[in-house]
């Protein structure tokens, strides 16, 4: 049996992405620059983190991890996969994302979808968060 993992997000500036999706999802964080990374990326030529081709996600109490990394390709379509979000006042968890940067693409009676930074589209429950 397998076990998740990592969520991958295909993006045009993985930095920035993953700055949204920390601060939307609950218990999660940019991980932190070691030595060693920062020293890979000086390798590379990089010298800002903002930079970062490869940028992870993690949560405080484990589950899966969320990562992002540099495409040369731009989104042309709909994800093939996305995620679905929920919380307790759903209208004040829609004001606060799209303070962040999401864009509310269409309501439907029980949830409604949104778009990250980069267009990519996740859901927001209209129910009680467990």
């Amino acid at each position: 049996m397998a076990l998740l993992r990592d969520i991958v997000f295909d993006c045009a500036r993985p930095a920035a992405t993953a700055r949204f999706w920390a601060a939307a999802l609950d218990g999660y964080a940019v991980a932190p620059y070691d030595d060693a990374e920062l020293a890979r990326l000086r390798s590379m030529g990089i010298t800002s983190v903002e930079d970062d081709p490869t940028v992870l996600v993690e949560a405080a109490g484990g589950g899966p991890r969320l990562f992002f990394q540099l495409v040369p390709e731009g989104k042309s379509v709909k994800n093939r996969v996305h995620l679905d979000l929920v919380a307790v006042d759903a209208e004040a968890e829609i004001r606060r994302l799209t303070a962040l940067g999401a864009t509310v693409l269409a309501r439907y009676p029980g949830n409604v979808v949104l778009a990250d930074p980069e267009g990519n589209e996740f859901c927001l429950l209209l129910r009680t968060a467990p």
